[in-house]
């Protein structure tokens, strides 16, 4: 299920299943993820049979956890709907005279090529420039189409994620490294083939679980800074997450060619509007509105290490808008995780255990920020007590070529605020 679509940034399986052992936890129980991205701890989760709840903003990211979720889905069916759907795009395809991988094997004639479809010019402004050709554009929207027209609700979900898939695979021109780009534009691309390989192997995962007696996950489309209106009190046993990090990686940018081709975001407005939902944790979504900051007004070394990003500003003479934003965003960022730990507990049960997947960063003109101690800083004044910070791995530095720490900040909650 992980592989049904697997979000470039997130962390492997393996962590959760650790800390899943190392917390005890166990059937009846639930565990949280404030951060869910597209469902890593949910889905372990569900396997061992422990009851989860996710709460992610990014629509995207959000369709593909409570999709990746959902294994009633009876895999015979949903492969012959596939067949057909393929078929009719195919068809489509042919009577504009476009040829995809799969016409060859249904016997299609295509007369010459007419005109090809685009999306509006607002759309396009949305993407990464030359993020997906012409041809291919064309040939995906003929199938998210027929996707949308005759796929059974009751796994519409899963075909339209496995478009997703193959838009960041084989279809578009993207590349992954420490940033999402742009490779070699491709003239063509199999599109429908590409799409029901997936829908297959899709259906082969499903026939291993269809018949596993379900337990309760779910994904929620929320702010995860705000859980007092979305989880109830006293019913989380452990949370086992990874936030953002602190740094320049716009988030929305990875997952933009599919969120836009499919529909999830049409024009800059909602990109904005749910951009505000989100972590501030890079420059490209602070607001003059925004007031996270205020929770770590009195912690010195979050506010000493600000002053160091901006008094680097000034001695490198870097004055572009997102620079002039370097220390404001990395207090906005600590001041969103204090304000998320502190509204989190009430959702918690005494006891209850907390894993926190982070890296340290130094980002913002070399400046060294140790996430993990001062995610470590700011939870115990709330209440919290930490029992480790573990090493998961290191990392490179693009920017400083050290090695930085990636960590779990391990917490648990005992059930009395001391204050904040």
């Amino acid at each position: 299920m992980h592989d049904w679509y697997r979000f470039v940034l997130s962390y492997p399986p393996h962590l959760v299943r650790d800390y899943v052992s190392k917390f005890g936890l166990e059937n009846g129980q639930t565990v949280l993820d404030p951060f869910c991205g597209t469902g890593t701890t949910l889905i372990e989760a569900k396997k061992s049979r422990i009851g989860s709840i996710g709460i992610e903003a990014h629509p995207f990211s959000h369709f593909a956890s409570a999709t990746k979720l959902d294994w009633m889905v009876d895999p015979h069916r949903m492969l012959a709907n596939a067949d057909y759907i393929a078929a009719e795009a195919a068809a489509e395809l042919a009577r504009n005279g476009i040829v995809d991988s799969l016409q060859g094997e249904l016997g299609f004639e295509p007369p010459a090529m007419r005109h090809l479809r685009s999306l509006s010019s607002e759309e396009m402004d949305l993407l990464l420039t030359d993020s997906i050709s012409p041809l291919p554009l064309h040939k995906t929207l003929a199938l998210r189409d027929c996707i949308e027209k005759y796929a059974n609700p009751e796994w519409h979900a899963h075909l339209k994620l496995a478009l997703a898939k193959a838009l960041v695979g084989p279809i578009g021109n993207l590349h992954f490294g420490p940033e999402v780009g742009v490779g070699k534009p491709k003239e063509d691309a199999p599109v429908i083939s590409s799409w029901l390989n997936i829908v297959r192997q899709m259906a082969s995962d499903l026939e291993s679980l269809y018949k596993i007696r379900p337990v309760a996950a779910k994904a929620i489309h929320a702010d995860s800074r705000a859980l007092p209106r979305i989880i109830k009190p006293s019913t989380i046993d452990a949370v086992i997450t990874s936030p953002p990090y602190p740094n320049e990686k716009d988030y929305t940018r990875t997952t933009r060619l599919e969120s836009v081709v499919l529909g999830f975001i049409k024009t800059k407005t909602e990109l904005k509007a749910f951009k505000q939902n989100l972590m501030r944790s890079n420059t490209r979504n602070v607001y003059k509105a925004d007031t996270d900051d205020f929770w770590v007004k009195d912690h010195r070394e979050i506010q000493r290490i600000a002053s160091a990003i901006e008094a680097r500003r000034i001695e490198l003479g870097k004055t572009s808008g997102f620079e002039r934003l370097y220390a404001k965003v990395t207090k906005l960022y600590f001041g969103g995780m204090a304000r998320h730990l502190a509204e989190l507990r009430p959702a918690l049960r005494p006891g209850a255990k907390l894993a926190y997947v982070v890296g340290d960063q130094a980002s913002y003109l070399r400046v060294m920020i140790r996430t993990g101690e001062l995610i470590a800083s700011i939870a115990e004044p709330l209440g919290y007590t930490v029992q480790s910070i573990d090493l998961f791995r290191t990392r490179l530095a693009t920017a400083t070529r050290e090695q930085l720490r990636e960590e779990v900040v391990v917490l648990q909650w005992k059930g009395v605020t001391r204050r904040g």
